[in-house]
């Protein structure tokens, strides 16, 4: 009997228990089968990334930053897009979390190189947290195209381009600092300047394999002349071809443009209206011109002012304190046999105060006939 009172006993726990073990089957089955899961960020290809980011983001941010991306890039995130169900909280805070860490270490790597960046990630996520971030994000630096033109000497970058087709010439150019590119055309003959810069002009995101053909020539023929730069690139375009002619010499620019007025005049208009050259001080207005004057190398003023048309000298003079201006005036008495090329370098770097001014929101170098200022 006992056997039997036992194995009665044994089927009602079991009959007792059922309930409770199909309640918790049934509480648990959502979770074992999600429509998306992130399992692993770091297996996910970038595309997957980027589309997961923005979906976390939310529908007003995510379409900010979309306005910045080339139609090809919204095209392939918006199918990446559709391919996610859904997304869980968990999730969102796994793949804004690696965005938020890789947003960090570029920019410490960017602004304060390597070492600095150690630094600054081992306080803020422990010695291996830091180390995998500074190798990926150095990997994703250095993937980009041309990193290494910046770093190459200008004569040696000359000497090698100077044979090459106006396109191979122009794709490099394009990609290196506004800077760098507006010495090599300099050196350029008149014919291949107004080329190059017509190409540049008129250049969008280049095919990859080509690029990628481009810069292992290159690399190989400058093979020694450089080091590994994390400059980040340019990509070419009518602005960019503005920054170029704003840094190139007067000589040469007014000679390019000359030429290019009889070939191409609606791109010299186009490439005009985007350039801000020292004698447009005389349309800033007076809180603008008091904002670069405070961040200007006094130096940098006397020496420009020394060359600059009444009108300009006027309109800044007008601008500035008593005292700063009876110590300008007198300084610039002193001043004899300047050479132009230190007035241009002088008002070049004036240009750059204006511009970084421009960045920060404090000075609107071009209004527009649709934009209404309100002071």
């Amino acid at each position: 009997m006992a056997p039997k009172r036992e194995r009665a006993s044994r089927a009602k726990g079991k009959e007792n228990a059922a309930p409770e073990e199909a309640a918790e089957k049934l509480e648990k089955k959502p979770e074992e089968k999600p429509v998306f899961r992130l399992s692993s960020v770091a297996s996910m290809n970038s595309r997957t990334k980027a589309a997961a980011v923005l979906i976390a983001l939310g529908t007003s941010p995510a379409s900010e930053v979309v306005k910045y991306l080339h139609e090809n890039e919204v095209e392939t995130l918006s199918a990446e897009i559709s391919q996610i169900k859904s997304l869980t909280a968990e999730e969102k805070e796994d793949i804004i979390n690696e965005f938020y860490e890789m947003c960090i270490a570029q920019k410490a790597i960017t602004e304060g190189g390597s070492d600095y960046a150690k630094s600054v990630l081992d306080k803020a996520f422990g010695e291996k947290k830091a180390e995998e971030l500074i190798f990926r994000a150095t990997n994703k630096i250095d993937s980009t195209p041309f990193s290494f033109v910046n770093d190459v000497d200008n004569r040696n970058l000359l000497m090698t381009l100077q044979h090459e087709h106006p396109q191979t010439i122009a794709v490099v150019l394009s990609h290196a600092s506004s800077d760098k590119a507006s010495k090599i055309i300099s050196e350029l003959p008149r014919e291949q300047q107004i080329e190059i810069i017509e190409r540049i002009s008129n250049m969008d995101k280049g095919n990859p394999e080509i690029i990628a053909i481009v810069e292992r020539m290159l690399k190989k023929k400058l093979a020694g002349t450089f080091s590994v730069s994390s400059a980040a690139p340019e990509h070419g375009g009518v602005q960019y071809i503005a920054e170029i002619m704003n840094r190139i010499d007067k000589t040469s620019q007014k000679a390019v443009f000359e030429s290019m007025e009889v070939t191409n005049p609606e791109l010299v208009g186009k490439i005009k209206k985007l350039m801000f050259v020292f004698n447009d001080i005389v349309n800033l207005n007076d809180m603008e011109i008091q904002a670069f004057i405070r961040e200007a190398d006094t130096k940098d003023l006397t020496v420009s002012l020394k060359a600059a048309s009444a009108e300009v000298q006027e309109r800044i003079f007008n601008n500035m304190s008593s005292r700063q201006k009876e110590m300008i005036q007198s300084d610039m008495q002193y001043l004899h046999n300047l050479r132009m090329r230190d007035v241009e370098a002088a008002q070049q770097r004036i240009i750059d105060v204006i511009r970084g001014l421009e960045e920060s929101g404090d000075i609107v170098l071009f209004k527009g006939g649709d934009d209404e200022i309100i002071a």
